[in-house]
């Protein structure tokens, strides 16, 4: 039985980033909707700490509708136009008040964050800023003088944190996605507890500038949705390189975009649910459900990861979190809750010579974490080894959130990038959550694993009770890579596609060129290559598509002898991409080929004679 929190009869609930924009496009509704949209939100509700005045959205809508003019009419060029979200409350927003969920440190913010002025700019309109452990410490949503956030699917349970307001919005279909944070979990775990998505972005990848630190080291803005598509367009725009940030970075642009065609996955080789059997069901369950969509699972050993985890709190580590409260600490402590003061004060007990030590460590792990995922696509672990509710987390609230943050805590201090996904529900009703894990950079891989994966499972969004739609139109390829039709020797199977995969290219797809090509066989080539021409005359030849990450495309056209080279192919449907054609010089004494309609045949013409 699931217990839903409000009702998502209200017509406005529970849209999705792309459902906004096509009742936009469809003028079905216009942005003035969102004035109705704020005056459905139930109220009292702990999720928020400020909501958004009427006052304050005609302000926004004013500048939305001055933004589309200045594109001239086109909503394309705003790809957020008019599409509600919140954020955690140690995030700025210009002329509001952030509180980091403690009244006394509140300041009114005189510039918004950088994520946040990259989401306005793109259109989307800021609804509220959400309730959260305090400063960003915990994993349990109840650390907070504005009130415990429950679950939304049933409010005798924890919603998790420390981005409980930011979760519960999403999950109940309030806004369409928001921004949270996350250090040791709180950008999943939430998700988890949610039936939602949180995506966690690689380290830098979203800049912090204007965040309020809990550990600036390894404090990433994080991103809620009901689908994945909707989280990785909106990390899509909030991501980018800003020097103010002194932890931001470019991306290298030298990870895959997708998995290989084998999916390889990792899993603990032993798990922890700490008495929780209808959690270890569900993930279970999960792990049958991938083997199904073909990945080979493989247990690992969990020990550097289980280690790593552990001194994010049990060692110098937590001295970050000391340093971002110093001043808090000194003036006014008492105005922090106890649970989290206690956590940090703890800081400082450990000395300069403690603090380089468990960085040598911590280096240690991570070199050793990231060696053990090498070899493959992703781990997968659960997003939570259990659940609590909230009378319990009254009894042990440290200790609870330990359990909480078991498969989370390490993922930071190792580098890693991470997607949270909803994997099922319980026989109790309540969900839980698998999460994906990649080396840094890996976000638009498993964001693409885990659009698939939502497809297959096709739950219910969030706390909604709503169907999930039908995926988008597909826009083109993902950034940071180059697609590349091949022809011939570098096809699936044949002798030259290990110089695509030893570049972590990823197959696309098998397709047609227009219908205006040739193919010749090559004479003298080793291996035998064929040479792809436009002509006057001629038919569509069949292609392979591989996404090659954009840093990699130079060393493998490098590799290309002539008389070959890369040039631009359009596709029988109208696509252009860059392809393999060859010099004209070359195809007067080659072999036309072109009536077998494309190189296997051709090769396996040759066979048969």
């Amino acid at each position: 039985m699931e217990f839903t929190m409000h009702s998502a009869s209200n017509p406005l609930f529970g849209l999705t980033v792309n459902e906004w924009l096509v009742a936009y496009q469809s003028r079905e509704l216009t942005p003035q909707a969102l004035l109705a949209l704020r005056d459905a939100y139930p109220q009292p509700d702990n999720a928020w700490i400020s909501l958004v005045s009427q006052a304050q959205l005609n302000v926004q809508l004013a500048h939305l509708a001055s933004r589309l003019e200045a594109a001239n009419g086109d909503l394309s060029q705003l790809p957020l136009y008019g599409v509600p979200f919140a954020i955690k409350d140690n995030i700025d927003a210009a002329d509001w008040p952030t509180t980091a969920a403690c009244p006394e440190f509140a300041y009114t913010a005189s510039d918004d964050a950088t994520v946040l002025a990259r989401l306005r700019a793109a259109g989307a309109i800021l609804m509220g800023k959400t309730n959260l452990d305090q400063f960003a410490t915990g994993l349990v949503g109840t650390r907070s003088p504005y009130g415990a956030v429950p679950n939304s699917i049933n409010p005798d349970y924890v919603g998790g944190g420390s981005s409980s307001g930011s979760a519960s919005v999403v999950s109940r279909g309030l806004v369409a996605f928001s921004l949270g944070t996350d250090t040791a979990g709180s950008g999943r775990v939430p998700a988890g507890f949610n039936n939602i998505v949180g995506l966690k972005p690689t380290k830098g990848r979203l800049p912090n500038t204007g965040l309020v630190p809990a550990c600036r080291t390894v404090d990433c803005v994080s991103v809620f949705a009901l689908t994945v598509e909707d989280a990785e367009c909106v990390a899509g725009i909030a991501e980018g390189y800003d020097a103010r940030d002194a932890y931001s970075r470019r991306n290298p642009n030298t990870a895959p975009v997708g998995f290989a065609q084998a999916v390889k996955l990792a899993v603990p080789d032993t798990l922890e649910f700490f008495g929780d059997v209808q959690n270890q069901t569900v993930y279970e369950a999960a792990l049958l459900t991938l083997s199904k969509m073909g990945a080979e699972i493989t247990r690992i050993d969990f020990t550097p990861f289980r280690t790593l985890a552990e001194q994010l709190y049990n060692g110098p580590w937590v001295a970050e979190r000391t340093v971002a409260l110093e001043s808090m600490l000194e003036s006014n402590p008492d105005a922090i809750n106890p649970v989290v003061r206690g956590i940090v004060e703890n800081g400082r007990g450990y000395s300069a010579c403690d603090a380089y030590k468990a960085e040598y460590l911590r280096a240690t792990l991570s070199r050793q974490i990231n060696d053990a995922l090498a070899g493959f696509d992703a781990m997968v672990v659960p997003t939570s080894a259990t659940l609590r509710t909230l009378a319990e987390m009254t009894q042990e609230p440290v200790l609870y959130n330990s359990q909480f943050g078991f498969y989370t805590n390490f993922t930071n201090l190792a580098d890693l990038s991470a997607l949270a996904l909803p994997a099922g529900w319980r026989a109790d009703g309540l969900p839980a959550g698998i999460t994906l894990i990649a080396p840094a950079w890996h976000d638009a891989a498993l964001a693409n694993f885990g659009k698939r994966w939502q497809a297959q499972l096709g739950l219910t969004m969030g706390a909604t009770g709503r169907a999930l739609p039908a995926p988008p139109a597909v826009k083109g390829q993902a950034k940071g890579c180059v697609r590349v039709a091949v022809v011939g020797a570098h096809l699936t199977g044949m002798p030259l596609n290990a110089q695509l995969t030893s570049r972590d290219a990823v197959f696309v797809e098998q397709t047609l060129t227009e219908g205006d090509y040739r193919l010749y066989a090559l004479p003298g080539t080793v291996p035998p290559k064929p040479g792809l021409a436009k002509a006057q005359s001629g038919q569509s030849i069949i292609v392979e598509l591989w996404d090659i990450p954009l840093a990699r495309f130079g060393e493998f056209v490098a590799e290309i002898p002539a008389p070959l080279g890369i040039g631009n192919l359009r596709l029988i449907d109208g696509r252009s991409v860059k392809g393999f054609i060859c010099e004209p010089w070359a195809l007067d004494d080659a072999l036309d080929i072109t009536a077998f309609g494309g190189w296997r045949a051709y090769i396996a013409s040759l066979k048969k004679a």
